[in-house]
């Protein structure tokens, strides 16, 4: 809102000011009395108010323009304040940046330096109200979403993550095949485990069975069961996974691992409901809502020979593609404070090194580091450094992409457009929210 008010009991203030503002694009209102100002506050919003210290004649305190900012305050608590002072003791100024003035310039000012402060503060507010806004919103999904569907223990904060879940939830109640692709560690099981308690089979059991974790020999007699003496070793029968996960869900992770004879078997399964245990001939009919995840590049299989081109598509009815924890990062901080469980709290230093960390190893990764500074912290805060990433202890200059630009361009952008944020976002390719966040992490002041 780039919209002004002037407290001035001297015109001739008002009026250069409200010039000077109105050359740049911004609407400014001028009150000569702090009554009037504060009148003219609750008629209309504001995004910043410019206010004199004294107003009576002869008199230099500054108690008066206290009284005014402390009204100011209790009628708009978030209201960014500029101080004009004059003859007013600089300690008093400094009292009510102190207070929560966002700033104070010295009369006579200079034009640019109180452009590009009003410039940032209004846009700062902007940015601000902005970020509640999407703060506001993604609360009131998270809420929509736990009270359409049992979340299952589910942590997010992402965007990503609401919409994946929003599709997720549409399909679970349907009794078909479903594919959840995504990177190791990233969550995939959770996912599954999301699907199942919101599937029409959910008071049925949730059988996992991660296929890259057993031999290929073996693999078959884990899915479908066997007689004795099937296979060395075999001395006794024994159920499959199916058999297990009659009546609920079968979750088959890294599905990429199954041998091209064990293809064929869950093939037949998926079409027919209808299996037999190794070295048994006798056929067994389950019904069993198949859940199947994988990391790998399932069509570059098929081309390949690798994997069969019609089980693929079986299974691949509905695809739930999981971003890579790098790619929700709104996730991480959530993710985080799940794991800590309340032991311990991070310091600002550590959110900013979880924050700036590419994550390699997603969620898993995250959990180790955060469960490793918990018992290292012994209960206290938890620094940058005990959360022992790569990049923990320079968390201003982290990981980022060949698009992110480094702190210098940053300092150079700001230089070049004088201060003003939303010009060197501009030059930078940012949003001013983008820009602002960056300015954050490298520890800069506009």
């Amino acid at each position: 809102m780039r919209r002004v008010l002037i407290i001035d009991d001297h015109p001739g203030v008002g009026q250069a000011l409200e010039l000077l503002l109105s050359l740049h694009d911004i609407e400014a209102h001028v009150a000569t009395s702090p009554a009037q100002g504060l009148a003219l506050l609750d008629q209309r919003s504001y995004g910043l108010v410019i206010q004199d210290m004294n107003f009576t004649a002869d008199t230099t305190s500054g108690e008066e323009g206290a009284a005014l900012f402390r009204a100011v305050r209790a009628r708009r608590p978030d209201l960014p304040i500029i101080l004009l002072t004059a003859w007013t003791r600089l300690e008093a100024a400094v009292a009510l940046v102190k207070a929560g003035a966002a700033d104070y310039l010295a009369k006579p000012w200079d034009d640019a330096k109180l452009l590009a402060t009003v410039e940032n503060l209004l846009e700062l507010g902007e940015a601000n109200r902005e970020a509640a806004q999407l703060r506001d919103a993604r609360r009131e999904r998270h809420a929509r979403l736990a009270r359409k569907y049992e979340l299952a223990g589910l942590v997010f904060g992402s965007d990503a993550m609401a919409s994946l879940l929003e599709l997720a939830g549409q399909i679970a109640g349907a009794a078909v095949p479903v594919l959840i692709t995504g990177p190791n560690g990233a969550g995939k099981e959770r996912i599954a485990a999301f699907v199942h308690a919101n599937s029409a089979v959910r008071s049925g059991p949730l059988v996992a069975l991660n296929c890259g974790a057993l031999p290929g020999e073996l693999i078959e007699a884990e899915l479908f069961g066997s007689d004795s003496g099937a296979y060395t070793g075999a001395a006794k029968a024994r159920i499959g996974r199916f058999e297990s996960a009659d009546g609920g869900t079968l979750f088959l992770d890294e599905i990429g691992n199954l041998p091209l004879a064990g293809q064929v078997k869950l093939l037949r399964v998926l079409e027919t409901g209808q299996f037999e245990r190794l070295g048994s001939s006798k056929t067994r009919e389950v019904k069993v809502r198949v859940l199947s995840a994988t990391n790998a590049d399932l069509r570059a299989m098929v081309k390949a020979g690798a994997f069969r081109e019609d089980l693929f598509y079986r299974l691949n009815l509905i695809e739930l593609a999981l971003p890579p924890l790098a790619e929700r990062r709104d996730d991480v901080l959530p993710l985080a404070q799940h794991f800590l469980a309340g032991r311990a709290r991070l310091s600002d230093a550590a959110r900013e090194a979880l924050l700036s960390h590419a994550w390699p190893g997603n969620v898993r990764e995250l959990k180790n580091a955060v469960e490793r500074a918990a018992l290292l912290c012994q209960g206290a805060e938890i620094t940058a450094e005990l959360l022992g990433l790569q990049d923990a202890g320079n968390a201003g200059n982290a990981w980022r992409n060949l698009d992110e630009p480094s702190r210098e361009a940053v300092i150079a952008a700001l230089g070049a457009a004088g201060g003003v944020i939303s010009r060197a976002a501009t030059q930078l390719g940012l949003s001013r929210q983008a820009l602002y966040r960056r300015l954050e992490r490298y520890g800069i002041t506009p």
